[in-house]
């Protein structure tokens, strides 16, 4: 099996699409997909493909967002959708994926890299639970950058 991870193209959206709607079983993450790909933002999207054998199985996106800081909005990216063709799950396509978007994000110089998923998963890949909210429906997380000599 031979894996490579690339930045997206324009080309990919179909297999893109494809990944999702295998990964979660409908088109509603396909279509958020093309709406983060849309949105003006001031951090522009990092989608990412794994590629095992000439066949796109794996995405992952950085899109931005901001943190509403005492002082100020901040931009922050959030790593938002995460999703591997069932039939290449649970062989190290997603971590390989997050660590792409993580060095990503600290190359863009993100102040952090937030997230919405399962906090045992993404701990072992180097983010934080955040803390509990009576708003959040979902778990989330973030990963500081790593510090710059």
């Amino acid at each position: 099996m031979t894996v490579t991870v690339r930045p997206e193209t324009a080309d990919d959206e179909a297999a893109v699409a494809h990944v999702h709607a295998a990964a979660f079983g409908d088109d509603l993450v396909p279509r958020l997909v093309d709406r983060l790909r849309e949105r003006p933002a001031p951090l522009a999207p990092q989608g990412f493909v794994a590629v095992v054998d000439g066949e796109i199985a794996g995405h992952v996106m950085n899109t931005a967002s901001w943190l509403d800081a005492p002082r100020a909005l901040v931009d922050v990216l959030v790593l938002s959708p995460l999703g591997v063709l069932p039939r290449h799950q649970r062989r190290g396509l997603g971590t390989l994926l997050v660590a792409t978007a993580i060095e990503a994000a600290d190359q863009a110089g993100a102040p952090l890299l937030f997230l919405e998923g399962d906090p045992a998963y993404y701990r072992e890949r180097g983010f934080q639970p955040g803390e509990p909210s009576a708003s959040a429906s979902r778990a989330c997380a973030s990963r500081t950058p790593r510090s710059r000599s």
